[in-house]
């Protein structure tokens, strides 16, 4: 058969800036850490260093909790409408300023530009947007003025959306009035510190968002901090249960957004071809790093030859390749770390009896790659249909009845997100109603608004991100 041949259309990397070393954020200006310490931040796609970031320790959080109490005396006294008018000029420079966030996000991270720059980057602004919208009516949103602010709030954010889970939690907190000390991801946390340098340029007040890079033990330093008053986590459904341990004999507030085992349930009524896109976007998506990924096809066991034959195809047109080329579907997997637990589950799966189907394509000999991947003749049991994967992996399970479809979703520990392919409404409702999901998507999947709430339940963990829900969890009720 013959296939078009793309011409490479890379995104020039000359517009962003990366310095050798990057220090903390804290009191409103970058500084040395007092760890003194540095770990390597990589580009995934070529295994280029990119720049060495500070590992904060104690002392380092200690500086970061002083110079937010500081910040919170100033940001405290400031009014809604203040508060909004600072976040109203992140959300204009991060526009301004959106080409050099994407391509330093592709580059640190490994997704393809057309995601980060099409995707991440107008969700980012359109969150910092909306929240600065809702910071003049928090008293009149749930007509009580019974709310305050937390106060210092410590939040630790993962490596798959970086800016955009910045965005998550540093707008609400701060437009409900609250100060900030964030912990990125180890491994990319050059989005963070450029928006560091925003908040520097718009002036805002010192302490009120403070930076502190590291790697596990710098999170652990913040969790355990006794005059941190809430915590925001996003990450693995491990280390949720060990900050809710660590917090648990304290007065705190606590959001955890866990991992996923996404069933994505195609009736034999819906619009196939529809529905492979579907598919296909639920899970390839950022390479499958993706907490809500639809990583389980429930399918219609009469539609299931035809179906899965159309989706190999479909799977067959994704190019692979370089994160910069504007042509490229499937980025680079975000460390060697993580493709080897990718390995390591698709090889369990062959091993317990799953089909395999890997698209051909030809994978850079530099960085981190794994083909985007289809499992048939799977068993709920298999660990591939349990685990989450966190990668461009696909298991397809079969149903005759709407009740079994139900059963199989909902035999997982997880409970963050579904979706529901059907042509009747009736279906959907009848199928939502019964789903153990946070967010259930119908005929469609991956989309997001800022307004919308996100976040699960069981596994997944619990509260909200997002909408006025996500305005709650920065709120709690004065004493």
């Amino acid at each position: 058969m013959n296939t078009w041949e793309y011409a490479e259309s890379i995104e020039s990397s000359s517009i962003v800036n990366i310095e050798k070393k990057y220090g903390i954020f804290i009191d409103g200006k970058f500084q040395t850490a007092k760890s003194k310490k540095f770990i390597k931040t990589i580009s995934p796609s070529t295994e280029e260093v990119l720049s060495s970031i500070s590992v904060g320790n104690k002392s380092d959080i200690n500086s970061a909790v002083d110079s937010a109490k500081s910040g919170l005396k100033i940001w405290s006294k400031l009014s809604g409408t203040e508060r909004a008018k600072y976040l109203f000029k992140l959300a204009r420079l991060i526009q301004e300023r959106s080409r050099e966030f994407a391509v330093l996000e592709s580059l640190d991270g490994g997704k393809p530009i057309k995601e980060s720059r099409d995707f991440d980057l107008p969700q980012v602004a359109a969150n910092f947007f909306y929240f600065a919208g809702w910071a003049d009516k928090l008293d009149i949103s749930w007509n009580t003025k019974g709310l305050k602010p937390y106060g210092i709030v410590g939040q630790i954010i993962p490596w798959n959306f970086p800016l955009l889970m910045l965005s998550w939690k540093v707008a609400p907190a701060l437009a409900t009035g609250n100060v900030v000390i964030l912990k990125p991801a180890e491994s990319t946390p050059l989005t963070a510190l450029l928006f560091a340098e925003l908040c520097e340029e718009v002036g805002l007040p010192p302490g009120v968002f403070n930076l502190v890079t590291g790697d596990g033990t710098t999170g652990a330093a913040l969790v355990q901090h006794p005059d941190i008053s809430k915590i925001a986590f996003t990450g693995s459904t491990a280390v949720g249960k060990y900050i809710q341990k660590e917090t648990a004999d304290r007065d705190i507030g606590l959001t955890l957004e866990l991992g996923g085992k996404a069933a994505n349930i195609v009736f034999n009524d819906a619009a196939i071809d529809q529905a492979v896109e579907g598919v296909v976007n639920g899970i390839f998506f950022n390479q499958g790093h993706v907490c809500c990924a639809g990583s389980r096809l429930v399918l219609q066991e009469d539609i299931h030859d035809e179906f899965v034959s159309k989706l190999e195809k479909r799977m067959q047109s994704l190019r692979v390749g370089n994160p910069l080329d504007k042509n490229t579907d499937i980025g680079a997997i975000n460390s060697k770390e993580q493709l080897n637990k990718i390995t390591s589950l698709v090889d369990e799966g062959v091993a317990e009896g799953g089909s395999i189907f890997q698209t051909e394509c030809d994978l850079p000999s530099n960085g981190f790659w794994f083909k985007p991947t289809l499992f048939t003749n799977a068993q709920p049991s298999y660990k591939i249909a349990r685990e989450e994967i966190f990668g461009p992996v696909l298991t397809t399970l079969t149903f005759r009845t709407p009740e079994e479809a139900i059963e199989i979703s909902n035999n997982t520990e997880y409970g963050l997100s579904a979706g529901i392919w059907t042509e009747k409404g009736s279906k959907i409702l009848w199928a939502a109603d019964r789903l153990q999901a946070g967010v259930i998507w119908a005929n469609t999947f991956n989309k997001f608004d800022p307004s919308s709430p996100f976040g699960g339940y069981k596994e997944s963990g619990f509260g909200r991100e997002g909408g006025r829900h996500g305005l709650l969890s920065y709120l709690k009720v004065q004493s």
